[in-house]
């Protein structure tokens, strides 16, 4: 799941974005409204965090230029202000949700994860793949009734190939989806992870639903 945190204090956007990389979350940064309405408009995020407070180009001008260009990318506003003018201007241009600061941090990563859920569009609440079923809000996991445990960069990667099933995901697609814009490790990561996966949700079952598709990505099907 990748989001977008535009946020110009930046002690705080290095402490949200290591918190939420440990949820499982891939986070690009951003440190003014100008560049984070450049990484909006030039990525696919999943949800995109806004502080309403930012130089150049303040949140609710960022937001509302993303909706009238027609990106439906769900909005966390999250701002220092506090009161029902401020909330509804950040909803009236578009936003999807207003936190104020100080925030629980728990509080902002169960919002996020329900914006993820719900998406630009209406989406279910967990993906079903034959019998294996994906649950991105609970960053949950099972084949049939059997619970399986995953890491969150593990489940990032499943996700990224769960929410396009029957489709040939690539390399290149994956590392967007589960690593931030800056990763410039090796691309060959992302066949660690399929192999981890695969000795996690197929073998234990006996099934073949990661599929590689040589030279080109992979698919997640049924399976056998």
């Amino acid at each position: 799941m990748r989001v977008l945190l535009v946020e110009d204090e930046r002690r705080l956007a290095d402490l949200v974005k290591s918190g939420l990389a440990g949820e499982g979350f891939a986070v690009d940064l951003a440190y003014d409204g100008r560049d984070g309405l450049w990484m909006a408009t030039e990525n696919d995020y999943d949800v995109i965090v806004l502080d309403v407070m930012l130089p150049r180009l303040n949140g609710y001008a960022v937001c509302r230029r993303l909706r009238e260009a027609g990106n439906w990318t769900p909005i966390m506003m999250l701002t220092a202000k506090d009161g029902a003018y401020d909330e509804a201007e950040a909803l009236d241009t578009g936003a999807d949700d207003y936190l104020s600061k100080p925030f629980s941090y728990v509080v902002l990563v169960a919002r996020l994860r329900a914006l993820v859920r719900r998406g630009g569009r209406e989406r279910p609440v967990s993906i079903s793949v034959g019998d294996l079923t994906v649950d991105p809000a609970g960053m949950r996991c099972r084949r049939g009734e059997v619970e399986i445990p995953l890491t969150p960069k593990e489940f990032a990667v499943l996700h990224g190939l769960a929410r396009r099933v029957g489709e040939v995901v690539s390399k290149s697609e994956l590392l967007a989806q589960a690593w931030d814009f800056a990763y410039d490790g090796d691309p060959n990561i992302v066949e660690v992870y399929i192999s981890a996966l695969r000795r996690k949700i197929d073998v234990p079952f006996g099934r073949n639903s990661l599929v590689t598709v040589r030279g080109a990505g992979y698919r997640l099907e049924a399976g056998n």
